[in-house]
């Protein structure tokens, strides 16, 4: 029931198929994972989504609110998430810079929340209406200080909406800020999309807290599970919580000058997310059972990357594609297996190199990793990145 009406879900995203754009999807995923809760600032080109939600949570009995920046807009959904809601904000990469010191605030308490980053063309404020794929070094390692993070990036507008509830169930298993890259050409485009019903979603549930409240200690795990999450309690609901980004006990209490407190917590947080990898690492490998060459992308790269393969199919050379979902934690494992079967691989971004790197380290064995990719503003098309591949194939004589 919300504020304004009678309303569920099911109700607002009508009808079930539509021809609907990147950032309405984004918020159609956000709707079906339970999202009740979003704080942001109008960006070019996130602001959509801002504004669809705006027009939604009341409607749903949700909160919405425009903040006075994108600091501000963090801040909010972190406290939003300890008193069990589930939350969000949207911004491009001015906005997610702002972020970046909230963002860390999060990881270190251990927060739910999902930040969508659309990104367009930089640095600085750049190109505001170009997409760009120039952040994903800053999704990973934009925050200061030893952390681990999942962040996933969507290919098509269907991927916008089940990416998000990808996002919103990682973050509340995971307790875990979750990124989803975006861009602005996947935010503005429009395609036909297929929207679940709510009962249909599976959505990961913050569990309730097993523990009575005086024996409580709000970083420790194992209470109920064999699990480095700790259970999370709500403000409210009768926890005596501390919360701080300071390095802390399993009580939360600051404990800043001893390193085996210090160790013990940071690699648990590390250690949540990398032995989980493979149930967070997601991605998806066309045609590679008998590829000789392997074009390796993500988001809208990947499209040009899946248009070339079909352009390749006739030729002399068996051409593959990994899609990348999940970008952090990189799936090695899937670039270790496939280096022991290809002759070459070829990183596609809209960048200047920022995956490939990670790319040659999942490599066990000597074989070439070739780069195409370009700086933001403009996406390469079919035709040239069928010229690279072709080009590379040539130089190394793969016949």
């Amino acid at each position: 029931m919300g504020i304004l009406g009678n309303f569920t879900v099911n109700d607002l995203l009508k009808p079930k198929i539509q021809f609907a754009s990147g950032n309405e999807a984004i918020v159609y995923g956000a709707l079906l994972s339970g999202c009740k809760f979003y704080a942001g600032y109008p960006i070019t080109p996130a602001s959509e989504i801002m504004e669809l939600m705006a027009f939604y949570l009341p409607l749903l009995d949700g909160v919405f609110l425009e903040m006075e920046d994108e600091i501000a807009s963090m801040a909010s959904i972190i406290g939003a998430s300890w008193s069990n809601f589930k939350t969000m904000t949207a911004t491009s990469g001015p906005g997610f810079s702002l972020m970046q010191e909230n963002i860390s605030y999060a990881i270190m308490t251990e927060t739910p929340c999902v930040i969508v980053n659309v990104m367009r063309s930089g640095p600085s404020t750049g190109q505001p209406t170009y997409p760009a794929q120039g952040d994903v070094y800053q999704s990973r390692w934009g925050s200061h200080g030893d952390h681990s993070m999942i962040v996933l990036a969507p290919a098509t507008v269907q991927d916008c909406l089940d990416v998000m509830i990808l996002a919103f169930n990682f973050s509340e298993k995971y307790r875990v800020p979750v990124i989803v890259l975006s861009d602005a050409s996947i935010a503005h485009m429009r395609e036909k999309i297929s929207i679940p019903d709510y009962d249909e979603v599976f959505r990961v549930k913050r569990p309730e807290v097993t523990i009575k409240s005086k024996l409580y200690h709000p970083f420790r795990t194992g209470y109920s599970r064999a699990s480095k999450v700790p259970e999370m309690d709500q403000f409210g609901k009768g926890y005596r919580t501390f919360i701080t980004g300071l390095t802390h006990n399993e009580m939360g209490f600051p404990v800043t000058t001893e390193y085996k407190v210090h160790k013990q917590l940071i690699t648990r947080l590390y250690e949540k997310i990398t032995t989980n990898q493979q149930d967070i690492q997601i991605y998806e490998q066309i045609n590679m059972e008998d590829a000789e060459v392997v074009l390796i992308s993500y988001g809208i790269s990947f499209r040009s990357c899946m248009a070339a393969y079909e352009l390749m199919k006739k030729s002399s050379i068996q051409v593959g594609v990994i899609k990348l979902v999940t970008l952090w934690p990189f799936p090695r494992n899937i670039i270790s297996e496939i280096s022991r079967k290809v002759r070459m691989i070829i990183v596609v971004e809209m960048n200047m190199g920022q995956m490939i790197d990670d790319v040659k380290l999942g490599i066990k064995c000597a074989m070439p990793v070739h780069f195409y990719g370009r700086c933001g503003g403009v996406v390469m098309t079919v035709e040239e990145v069928v010229e690279k591949a072709y080009q590379v194939i040539k130089e190394k004589s793969l016949k």
